[in-house]
């Protein structure tokens, strides 16, 4: 039996490339506003109020339930957290 070795988790568990920079790019905002909420130390009530969520959404958040939160959701929390949001494109490898 060989060893699969996977560049990250997201490799391994995905089926299609796109799935794995789909995952990716979620996991990258949601770490972001785990972070900016810690960073703040705003309750999860406080934070609901902040990003328009409900605090059970904020709960789901942090504790990294990522297949509830599509990309624009993330985006949208994102902006109303105080942060930005860049974006670049290039040619595939």
């Amino acid at each position: 039996m060989s060893k699969k070795r996977f560049d990250n988790v997201w490799d391994a568990v995905e089926d299609t490339p796109a799935q794995t920079k789909n995952m990716k790019l979620r996991s990258t905002l949601i770490t972001a506003l785990k972070d900016q909420i810690a960073r703040t130390g705003l309750s999860q009530s406080e934070a609901a109020k902040l990003l328009g969520v409900t605090q059970p959404r904020i709960s789901d958040l942090m504790r990294g339930k990522i297949e509830l939160f599509g990309l624009d959701t993330l985006v949208n929390m994102i902006g109303a957290a105080g942060l930005h949001v860049e974006m670049r494109i290039s040619d595939a490898a």
